[in-house]
């Protein structure tokens, strides 16, 4: 209710199109035209009982909201200590003999009544606001469970109507003090539910060293301006993303990439804000600042997801519409039937009707979803999983067909010399050559070939007459000898002998996926590469966990039938689409869709986009420092398929914990209302007082929040059978 009020002013402002409040985190994400009326919502908000403390612009302002939440809490601890010792102290002069009751009820009055509204004031306030505004809140009800036990304590006192055995002073202390306990500890909780946004904001580093009129300045990190030269020393952070144009060093990118080894750079390469510098001292010109940064970009995508909703908190929102007006009866229909039908006591009476009123809060229901959904969206963004909303994370788990695109997806996207074979002569040898020969060559393959080459410290040879034919290959001439590297038809045009153990082999090696290069020398073919686009080392591992929980894997490429054939064998696919065009793999996902698969479809990149849009969750592995980029519902920073395992894991074991939590929020307003309505009295005499259901309401959402909490210690197992193989 608190959020949906908070909703409904908000879009009361000119210019507001829509909000999203996220309860565990307090904030509200706003989309609106022209600037923000900072006022008018201030003010709507005040006269609803809520407070706007703090605004995150260009530059966050995380401090103030932290401020004024410490405040809070050195204030519920001074309500909590006082309200405990008051009720503690009238409780005990319930056990005086019975001949001073007139006496201790006038005692227990001038002990209870100051100490009462300093310690409800914030629920009368709230509840008066609510109702100025025709609003039924919680607060609504807090202030009459303990007003009704307040004021028939005063009436019992003064003999009007009531008789001084009418004495709730210190169930309405109690139930006070309780309900600010409650609030406290939930508020304690939720703080921590934000810990990873907190932990990611900290690896900026507070200042930043730049060059301004040929000094080196320290300057507060937010005054750093785009062009600047920031210099960055060992052991310090990189300040804003920028471009090395002095220095070089190691960096470790684990926060931002995974990245478990640094990674060295050198004049010309980016840098990027929270990575630690390890080595050299680093100059590099800010090219982006602020939200802009990498870092940014990755905070602000996981508060955004923070503030979403998924489609089952939808049941939380329609139970709580109904909820209070329900309540509100029961407790009414609760004093009726046990007063005016039963003619039990008024006592009696009263006692379950406050019961009602304090145990029947539906926090703990509001709390379950939010509060899993931060922290497990926190969480995945420690472990390089970013989410980008609540409904991604409820729809994974619904998943039963994940489909990869293949190059740069399940294989490396880099053709790799694997197999060098020569019938008579050394292998070193005709590598040399055929690496010599494509030196001036842009083709992967050729690349490929002399990546191959350096790998073995192999030295490249000078070359004459270098001429390359599109598509087939490339001559030259090597110390007086003619070079030919090429396929197959190449050599065949240019008359070149090919023996039949080399015709065999290339038939071998195109079976399993493979292109194959040959190198002929002054006429005759010596030798042969074999070179595939590896499969990732993950690829294997990835694919059986998934199979094991039951999902269906599927494989879509441009490539040949053949290599597609051979990578779904080897992975022990469940499918396979080959030579597909680029715009065609949205339309494979559409039809496996109209068969009625729940499908995912796992990209490495933009041209990936209309499947990843098409898919019921498009996942974009190996983003790496593109995540503006992206079009995936979950991005995956890590070029590590295990990710999308360990992404499902997490997914699976938030929708659980946001089950768990809305059973408990559930099951303990079905259990504790009839106890509270008296149901067991008439058999075994239990009675439920209004100040034990405070203190159950309160711990009922601490249970919750806590729940939740556990989640920000979770590792996906795919994570743990990996650390495990790693020792």
């Amino acid at each position: 209710m608190c959020v949906r009020n908070v909703e409904s002013a908000l879009l009361r402002v000119p210019g507001v199109q829509s909000v999203v409040v996220n309860l565990a985190t307090e904030k509200a994400t706003i989309e609106h035209e022209g600037d923000f009326d900072r006022a008018t919502a201030s003010k709507l908000l005040e006269n609803m009982g809520y407070k706007l403390v703090g605004e995150a612009e260009n530059q966050r302002a995380e401090r103030h909201p932290r401020q004024v939440n410490e405040f809070d809490s050195r204030e519920s601890l001074r309500r909590i200590v006082i309200g405990f010792v008051t009720g503690t102290t009238l409780m005990l002069l319930m056990f005086l003999p019975q001949g001073h009751l007139a006496w201790v009820s006038y005692l227990q009055f001038l002990l209870a009544t100051p100490v009462f509204w300093y310690l409800s004031r914030p629920i009368q306030r709230a509840a008066y606001q609510a109702l100025r505004n025709r609003l039924l809140t919680m607060d609504v009800m807090y202030a009459l469970g303990i007003d009704t036990a307040y004021i028939a304590s005063v009436l019992g006192t003064f003999r009007i109507v009531l008789t001084p055995d009418f004495s709730f002073y210190e169930a309405a202390i109690f139930l006070a003090t309780f309900l600010t306990l409650g609030r406290y500890l939930e508020g304690r909780a939720k703080s921590k539910t934000s810990a990873a946004i907190e932990r990611l904001l900290e690896l900026r580093p507070p200042t930043a060293l730049v060059v301004r009129n040929d000094q080196e300045q320290e300057i507060p990190l937010e005054q750093v301006e785009i062009g600047d030269i920031v210099i960055t020393k060992p052991g310090g952070k990189i300040a804003v993303d920028g471009e090395i144009i002095a220095g070089e060093s190691y960096l470790d990118e684990a926060m931002l990439t995974g990245e478990s080894l640094p990674v060295y750079k050198k004049v010309g390469d980016k840098v990027f804000s929270g990575t630690l510098n390890r080595t050299g001292v680093l100059k590099y010109r800010a090219m982006e600042i602020g939200e802009n940064t990498v870092l940014g970009q990755i905070v602000r995508l996981v508060e955004n997801a923070q503030g979403s909703r998924p489609p089952i908190q939808r049941l939380a929102d329609r139970v709580v519409t109904y909820f209070i007006p329900v309540v509100l009866a029961l407790a009414l229909l609760a004093f009726i039937v046990w007063y005016v039908i039963i003619g039990n006591s008024l006592v009696f009476a009263l006692t379950t009707l406050i019961s009602v009123l304090v145990i029947a809060c539906p926090c703990a229901l509001g709390l379950a979803t939010p509060t899993a959904v931060t922290v497990g969206i926190g969480r995945g963004a420690e472990l390089g999983i970013l989410i980008k909303s609540g409904e991604a994370l409820e729809s994974f788990p619904q998943i039963d067909t994940i489909v990869f695109d293949k190059t740069g997806t399940l294989t490396t996207g880099a053709p790799e010399v694997y197999s060098i074979q020569v019938e008579d002569g050394e292998e070193y040898h005709l590598l040399q050559l055929a690496a010599s020969a494509e030196q001036y060559s842009e083709h992967p393959l050729a690349e490929a070939i002399i990546r191959k080459a350096r790998e073995q410290g192999i030295e490249l040879l000078p070359v004459e007459n270098f001429q390359s034919t599109p598509g087939q290959g490339v001559s030259a001439k090597i110390k007086g000898q003619t070079i030919l590297v090429g396929n197959y038809q190449f050599m065949l045009d240019q008359g070149v002998a090919i023996s039949q153990y080399y015709i065999a082999n290339q038939t071998t090696a195109q079976q399993a996926g493979a292109s194959t290069i040959m190198v002929a020398i002054d006429g005759v073919v010596r030798g042969m590469l074999a070179l595939a686009d590896t499969l990732k080392s993950s690829a294997a591992q990835a694919v059986a966990a998934l199979q094991k929980y039951g999902l269906r894997v599927a494989l879509l490429t441009g490539d040949n039938f053949q290599v597609a054939q051979t990578i779904a064998t080897r992975l022990g696919l469940n499918g396979f689409q080959a030579e597909i065009l680029p715009q065609e793999k949205a339309t494979f996902v559409q039809a496996l869709q109209l068969q009625g698969h729940k499908v995912a479809f796992v990209g490495d990149g933009i041209n990936d986009a209309p499947a990843l849009a098409q898919a019921d969750l498009g996942i974009a592995i190996g983003a790496g420092t593109d995540i503006a980029k992206e079009t995936g519902d979950i991005v995956l920073v890590r070029d590590d398929l295990s990710d999308v395992v360990a992404a499902y894991e997490l997914s699976q074991k938030v929708m659980r914990r946001i089950r768990q939590n809305l059973f408990w929020a559930f099951a303990y307003n079905g259990a504790l209302i009839p106890v509270a309505a008296g149901m067991l009295y008439p058999l075994w005499g239990i009675t439920f007082k209004p100040e034990y259901g405070g203190l159950a309401m309160a711990l009922s959402s601490v249970t919750v929040v806590s729940l939740s909490l556990l989640l920000r210690r979770y590792l996906p197992p795919i994570k743990k059978n990996i650390r495990n193989e790693n020792v």
